[in-house]
């Protein structure tokens, strides 16, 4: 009895350590990094107007939800490589209700994971799966603006701030307004770059490097010293504050698939009623899922692809587990609060469930 129990602990260890190489060697240098610098350069260097015009809570909604709600189509990206970006445009004035939206979009509306979906699952489930990702983060924006806005106008007097950040904000003669908008580009592109399947190891690596001798250009010659110790300590900050989470969320992931009865789940998954979308949902939120991967997780891991698994289940699967992850809920939990991650992380899986329910009794 003793030398079993010992055996079950040590395999749910080794299946978390590995769960957690995994993610360090396929997602660290490659996704992580890149988002923590753009997350800094968000923090530090792009103008407050900027971010309040687009993400703001007073800036026109049809705006702001537009772009918050979209914004995955462009930035391919998982669960946690998201979660610096939501933490620099909330760190500078970023309404709750966009910036929810964006958090949920930026991995859930991946343009290159859908086309996957569309061509692996099937067109209607690629067309189901677009068109709710891109509901749910304008439902989740507003439900969350609606139930804080007030509060959040409160908070707004005292900001909590990290000790590198400065609100600097460019003399007007210092560089031509548009340098800051191709440095984030360059930024961004990088990620898009780093992170491509499309690309091979060497052009890819090229590539990269070139970008990245643009960006050092660009911060050197344009920006004040200031600036630059602005933009790296905040990167550095929001990276102290996020990795180590990231790092225990992930290996306690693993130990969670290792007990996960997958065989058990996947005889519940059998129709789209209310228990397998809710638990389909449940599954989703706390497995980590990385940028396509999912696709083939849904479609062979539980079964969708051998009619194991119903539409109803698979579609929830499909939007709770890219947008959330226990290393993800661990990381909002600590940049928002209890509160708000809590209401957050509920919308998600009960709009997820009910997508999933909705789209399990128009396919019947």
């Amino acid at each position: 009895m003793i030398f079993t129990v010992t055996y079950t602990i040590a395999a749910a260890l080794q299946a978390g350590l590995s769960t957690l190489l995994e993610y360090l060697s396929a997602h660290v240098l490659t996704c992580l990094v890149p988002a923590f610098f753009i997350a800094g350069a968000i923090a530090a260097l792009l103008q407050k107007e900027t971010v309040l015009k687009y993400f703001g809570a007073d800036s026109p909604k049809w705006l702001c939800y537009s772009v918050a709600a979209t914004s995955g189509t462009i930035l391919a990206v998982c669960s946690c490589t998201i979660l610096p970006m939501f933490a620099g445009i909330q760190k500078r004035g970023a309404g709750i209700g966009p910036a929810a939206a964006f958090l949920f979009s930026g991995p859930a509306i991946n343009l290159m994971a859908i086309i996957l979906t569309a061509r692996v699952l099937g067109l209607d489930l690629g067309i189901a799966r677009a068109i709710a990702a891109v509901s749910m983060a304008v439902i989740i924006g507003l439900i969350m603006a609606a139930i804080f806005q007030r509060s959040e106008e409160k908070c707004k007097l005292n900001p909590p701030l990290s000790a590198n950040q400065a609100d600097l904000e460019p003399a007007p003669e210092s560089r031509p307004k548009y340098i800051t908008g191709v440095f984030m580009a360059i930024l961004v592109a990088i990620l898009l770059t780093a992170t491509s399947n499309a690309i091979d190891l060497l052009p890819k690596a090229i590539v990269v490097g070139a970008l990245i001798v643009m960006a050092a250009f660009l911060l050197n010659k344009y920006y004040r010293p200031e600036e630059k110790e602005a933009f790296l300590g905040e990167t550095w900050w929001l990276t102290k504050r996020i990795f180590p989470l990231l790092v225990a969320g992930t290996f306690v992931t693993g130990m969670i698939g290792y007990f996960l009865p997958v065989e058990w789940v996947r005889t519940i998954f059998g129709t789209s009623s209310f228990l397998a979308c809710f638990l389909a949902s449940v599954i989703g939120s706390l497995l980590y899922m990385p940028t396509l991967l999912e696709v083939p997780i849904v479609g062979t891991l539980f079964g969708y692809s051998t009619g194991v698994t119903a539409a109803g289940p698979a579609l929830s699967l499909l939007l709770a587990g890219p947008s959330l992850s226990l290393p993800n809920m661990i990381v909002i939990w600590r940049i928002i609060g209890a509160k708000k991650a809590s209401v957050y992380i509920s919308l998600v899986v009960i709009i997820s469930t009910l997508a999933g329910m909705l789209y399990g009794a128009i396919v019947l």
